[in-house]
């Protein structure tokens, strides 16, 4: 069974609704003994940092999701949900994140010519290692929605990179934990297959 936390964060149904397509058994719940017994649990969401950590705290998930972590049960964060697997963000001074992996969220700089937040299909380069990116072509094309990014502090966590006005750190793992700043259910075919092998970890 897989877990998607519901913690009032946007765009769950419709990982929701991927992993049904792909024949998986998920359940969107909060309940911190589902979510504990699962055998592998997704952060989806988008929003504000600061807000959704306080969502985490209040419906207290903070603890079990570092525990799910700790027990190497694979967790998978998506967009809003990878960036608070990490320490801190700029976007909300003084909050602090989930710190499954080591790193801090910056905000897009200004740049003209270019929109924030970043919306749209930009391609990636793949980190050959990566397992959750396995089978996915290096320059292959997922979608982004995003104001802030991923700085991570180990080089070697890195699954993927992308430009938009910087470079990003599109997506992120070690050992069971993964994830990915892009929407893999919202980016056709590449990003099923990376739900897939997530699914199939």
């Amino acid at each position: 069974m897989i877990a998607i936390v519901d913690y009032d964060a946007g765009n769950i149904k419709s990982v929701e609704k991927a992993l049904a397509y792909l024949g998986g058994n998920a359940v969107v719940t909060r309940d911190s003994g589902c979510i504990c017994r699962a055998d592998k649990v997704i952060v989806p969401g988008v929003g504000a940092f600061g807000g959704a950590m306080n969502q985490l705290h209040q419906y207290g998930l903070v603890s079990v999701l570092r525990e799910v972590a700790s027990a190497d049960v694979p967790i998978l964060g998506i967009c809003l949900g990878l960036q608070l697997f990490f320490d801190s963000s700029e976007e909300s001074e003084g909050a602090e994140g989930l710190s499954l992996l080591p790193g801090k969220i910056v905000r897009i700089p200004d740049c003209e010519g270019y929109k924030i937040p970043h919306m749209g299909w930009n391609s990636i380069a793949v980190n050959p290692s990566s397992r959750l990116l396995k089978g996915v072509e290096d320059g292959s094309f997922v979608y982004f929605v995003h104001s802030y990014y991923l700085q991570a502090a180990r080089e070697e966590d890195v699954a993927a990179t992308t430009n938009y006005i910087v470079d990003i750190h599109a997506a992120a793992e070690r050992g069971n934990v993964f994830a990915t700043q892009f929407h893999p259910e919202k980016s056709g075919e590449v990003g099923l297959g990376i739900l897939k092998n997530f699914m199939e970890l």
